[in-house]
């Protein structure tokens, strides 16, 4: 049987069904609901033209994304619905495993991240000025937390010796001094470098330490420091809504898996320990969707 396409789909989702409604004995209102999920399931399948043969946890994310608007508790009842579809095509031999058996449901209640579009983080990175020594290095640090996703913590704690500028990586040092090793992007490692060349000796005060962002008295920058910083130049860049260190991490996950990058690429370079905590950033704007539609889609 070629799953998926057509009317196929539709006689497994109605067999499906079937089997719900005589095997498990639902009530009527939970048979609508799990209806109601696939036949929206079935529509994402059908814009993408994608079989079910073919589907993958990356189409699932996607899936999860087109759900933006919806509650917490409407996601995870999406996801439970899908995930019981594919069981059951499991258990009926069409497919040989479930793509989504590892895809959790979002905790209910659960706030979703707050993250910036793309032009605001662009807005926000091109905000601080290149000529004082305060401002190369704001712009450094704003430049590497989104680059990396790195925690306010792991920022004021890098050390020279952190960075591997030939490489393009960082050894972060994150939660319970659990390291990790993150790629970062030549644009961020350009204005590290126009900040150890120019800014970093003059706050030096003839002292030697190998902090990598340091403050006017010559002192490790602070995590309250960094956070009032982070908040003067998005004044500066135009963006109305509150942000915090946190905020450009979860615009680097957002936007990283907006443009299909592998959940679990995405995990490991957050130093996430569990997966479910990463796919809370599934979440993303309609305008990013809309862009990456156009991007990588034959026909967008």
């Amino acid at each position: 049987m070629g799953a998926g396409r057509g009317r196929d789909l539709d006689a497994l989702l109605d067999a499906f069904l079937m089997d719900l409604r005589t095997g498990r004995r639902l009530s009527r209102n939970t048979l609508e609901a799990y209806a109601f999920d696939l036949r929206r399931f079935s529509g994402f399948l059908h814009a993408g033209s994608i079989p079910l043969p073919e589907f993958r946890r990356a189409h699932f994310l996607q899936f999860l994304v087109s759900l933006q608007g919806l509650s917490a508790r409407s996601v995870a009842r999406h996801v439970s619905s899908v995930r019981s579809f594919f069981k059951f095509l499991v258990r009926e031999g069409v497919l040989p495993a479930s793509p989504v058996s590892e895809v959790r449901a979002p905790s209910i209640g659960r706030p979703l991240p707050k993250y910036l579009t793309v032009t605001e983080v662009e807005n926000l990175l091109a905000a601080p000025d290149r000529v004082t020594p305060e401002g190369m290095r704001d712009r450094a640090m704003l430049m590497l937390m989104y680059a990396a996703g790195l925690r306010a913590s792991e920022v004021v704690s890098l050390r020279l010796e952190n960075v591997d500028a030939n490489a393009g990586f960082l050894r972060v040092f994150g939660k319970g001094g659990k390291e990790r090793v993150v790629p970062v992007a030549e644009a961020a490692l350009s204005a590290l470098g126009e900040y150890l060349k120019e800014g970093r000796p003059r706050f030096l005060k003839n002292q030697a330490t190998n902090s990598l962002f340091l403050s006017r008295l010559g002192r490790p920058v602070t995590r309250q420091t960094l956070w009032l910083r982070i908040s003067r130049w998005a004044r500066e860049a135009g963006i109305r809504i509150r942000i915090s260190p946190h905020t450009l991490r979860h615009s680097f996950a957002g936007h990283l898996l907006a443009g299909g990058a592998d959940l679990r690429a995405v995990q490991t370079m957050l130093g996430h320990a569990d997966i479910a905590t990463t796919q809370i950033y599934t979440h993303v704007t309609p305008e990013r969707l809309r862009e990456v539609h156009r991007k990588h889609h034959p026909r967008g």
